[in-house]
This record gives C-alpha cells, sequence and structure tokens, in this order.
C-alpha cells in the first residue's frame, strides 16, 4: 500500500527497522576498554569503564526496544500514510539515531542532572512523536485499516503519553532532588503503561456490555 507520498508503507518500515537496528549496533561499540592494557588493569577497567558503559546500553536498549514495539504496531495498523505521518516517522528515526549520544553522556557524567536531563528529554520527546502519530491515526480514519478497532491505536497514545510523561517529569527530579532519583523516576514507566493497560481494558469492556437506547 503506498503513501499520498508514492512511498510503500513497507518501504517506510523497512527503513525504519533499519535505523532501530544501527542506533543499537552503535550503542553496543560504546562497550569497550583501553586497548593493550596490562593484565593486571584489566579488571578494574572491566569495573570503572566497561561495567558503566554496559549499564547504558542495557537501559537504551529497554528504551529502544519499547520504541520499536509501539512504532511497528502502529505501523502493522495503518493502511495509508500521509505527510504529516510521515514527517513525524522522521523525526522520530532522527532521535532514534542520535540516541547513542545522550547514552553516552548520561554514562560518562553519571551524576549530572544536565546529562540525565539530557537523556530523559529524548525519550520523553521521543515518545511524544509516537503518540503523536497515534492522535493522527486517530483523527484520520482514512489511514487507518479498516478492520483495525479505534480502541487499539487509542491504546498506543495512551502508553505512549504515559512513558513520555514519566521520563519528561523526572527532568525537575533530576534540576531539584538529584540524578539518581530521576533515574529511579523512569522506573514508573512500567507501572503507569500497566494502569493504563488496566484501565483501557476496564474501559472497552464497559463500553461493550453498555446497553444502546435507541433514540425515541
Amino acid at each position: 500500500m503506498k503513501s499520498l507520498h508514492g512511498i510503500d508503507i513497507e518501504r517506510i518500515q523497512a527503513f525504519s527497522d533499519a535505523v532501530f537496528a544501527i542506533a543499537i549496533t552503535l550503542l553496543a561499540l560504546e562497550i569497550t576498554v583501553p586497548e593493550h592494557l596490562p593484565t593486571a588493569e584489566l579488571g578494574h577497567a572491566l569495573r570503572a569503564e566497561a561495567l558503566p558503559a554496559t549499564a547504558g546500553y542495557l537501559l537504551s536498549f529497554v528504551a529502544v526496544g519499547a520504541l520499536w514495539i509501539a512504532h511497528h504496531r502502529l505501523f502493522r495498523m495503518t493502511k495509508v500514510v500521509d505527510g504529516p505521518l510521515l514527517y513525524l516517522d522522521l523525526a522520530l528515526m532522527a532521535l532514534v539515531a542520535a540516541l547513542p549520544f545522550p547514552t553516552k553522556i548520561v554514562t560518562e557524567y553519571h551524576g549530572s542532572a544536565i546529562a540525565t536531563s539530557l537523556y530523559a528529554g529524548t525519550i520523553a520527546v521521543a515518545a511524544l512523536l509516537i503518540a503523536a502519530m497515534a492522535t493522527r491515526l486517530l483523527q484520520r480514519p482514512s489511514l487507518r485499516g479498516t478492520d483495525i478497532p479505534r480502541a487499539l491505536f487509542t491504546q498506543s497514545l495512551q502508553h505512549a503519553a504515559g512513558v513520555a510523561l514519566v521520563f519528561g517529569s523526572s527532568v525537575p527530579v533530576a534540576m531539584i532532588i538529584s540524578s539518581d532519583a530521576a533515574e529511579y523516576w523512569w522506573l514508573l514507566a512500567a507501572p503507569v503503561r500497566y494502569c493504563l493497560g488496566r484501565h483501557h481494558i476496564s474501559t472497552s469492556k464497559h463500553a461493550a456490555v453498555a446497553p444502546s437506547h435507541p433514540a425515541p
């Protein structure tokens, strides 16, 4: 299925998958130790350099993986891509491709409120772009697959907005309290997504069983 700009959705998905894969690969390449170290210093280098880099890699791997899943679900339910949706996707790809930079900063300057805020802001904006794409698909039924329930797009919007809220609100936490407190704050993303998901299921079931009253 071609978009209004003549680009197949399959091509857009392939390009996006490649960007996600390259970003994860670049994250892994940041895990290094100095070359030609004496054997006696290898253990210290692994603890001092490789271990923090590995922690940063795992953190961003989870973030990139979650963004990829959200992106994949949205485009799997999309029939046609218009201009705004295409530009939102390109903006998301730009952030994903640049994610290794804030990851490196937050790893090397752990404890810095600015580094933590930069990383949190990047994830928050990426989640907002996912939310904006879901909103666009909700507003334009012609872009959606005909057999896809509207509720699935609403769920994607709620999940992305929840992640954006958690990471965005961690910026003042980092500035006012500490960067460590902000990083613990990020753990709220999982329960927030879970609660929104449960609320969505409950609302959908309630709407499904609600009696319809014919007009008089």
